[in-house]
């Protein structure tokens, strides 16, 4: 017997939160009156732009296939507003007139945040990652920092020499890795192995002079110039960090900075554009609270 489009649905989300390819589900949250769209339709869209289901208009379910690779990029959930043309309009234009609003939101196996030292710089890593859904995984060389006990936030601890572990770790292109070792000879074997793979991010602490020195050793032992160029160091955003914590949330930042998208502007900064308005007539964002 065939399945409907709902368990088919259903059971596509299910396989991607178990770590199968991320999905995107559309559903229809508000309609204008007398709209063939009703609200609580709902439209799988996978990351190839294929389909299934439908929320009853074409042009909404074209204006949602559009914005898909979008919400992809950035693991997100947004609402988004269309008129019956398919014209996406800012939240505010919206409210002038009656749209569709559709909630899009990707469903994925949780991100993971691979932190390689377990000091003090992990260890609030560890913590703020937890609080932004990261699954959070701990690998170190010393018994007394890499145990359940001082990471009760962690899925996982490993405890051993840096590239026993490393060597065959599994790391995917949802994987962030963190080297936050308490020497740089730790950092560089760690690098080493994690700089070649498919993490999504990887990031090494550390001054310029201390860090250039050990990518300027990765390129001459063979490593890939590609993957050493992609390491973020030193490591995080520029806000003048200087505890354990700070760093931890400056480090953070630029992990979902590289994660959602944007720009690392100050909020007060950012002009964000108003589809089919002219430049000069864009929103600037007001300090007013």
């Amino acid at each position: 017997m065939a399945q409907t489009a709902t368990a088919r649905i259903l059971a596509e989300v299910a396989a991607a939160l178990e770590g199968g390819p991320p999905v995107l589900v559309a559903t229809v949250i508000d309609a204008p009156a007398g709209a063939t769209a009703e609200v609580g339709a709902k439209m799988l869209v996978r990351p190839d732009g294929s389909s299934v289901g439908r929320l009853g208009d074409e042009i909404l379910d074209a204006a949602v296939l559009d914005e898909a690779p979008d919400v992809f990029r950035r693991h997100s959930v947004e609402t988004v507003y269309v008129d019956r043309s398919g014209q996406r309009l800012s939240r505010l234009d919206a409210a002038e007139g009656d749209v569709y609003q559709v909630m899009l939101e990707v469903h994925e196996r949780p991100a993971t945040l691979l932190i390689v030292g377990a000091g003090h710089v992990g260890k609030a890593l560890a913590i703020i990652g937890d609080m932004c859904g990261f699954s959070v995984e701990i690998i170190d060389d010393r018994p007394e920092f890499a145990n359940a006990e001082r990471f009760p936030e962690a899925d996982r601890i490993t405890c051993g020499r840096f590239d026993e572990v490393l060597d065959g770790y599994p790391i995917d292109s949802n994987t962030y890795v963190v080297c936050v070792t308490r020497g740089h000879k730790h950092d560089e074997t760690s690098l080493r192995l994690v700089a070649p793979s498919e993490a999504a991010y990887v990031g090494m602490i550390g001054s310029k002079r201390r860090v250039g020195a050990v990518l300027q050793h990765l390129i001459e032992d063979g490593i890939n110039p590609r993957a050493v160029e992609r390491v973020h160091t030193p490591i995080g955003l520029d806000i003048g960090a200087e505890t354990p914590e700070e760093i931890a949330v400056s480090i953070m930042a630029e992990i979902i900075r590289a994660r959602r998208g944007g720009s690392a502007l100050s909020m007060r900064e950012v002009v964000r554009p108003r589809r089919g308005v002219a430049p000069e007539d864009r929103e600037r964002p007001s300090a007013k609270l």
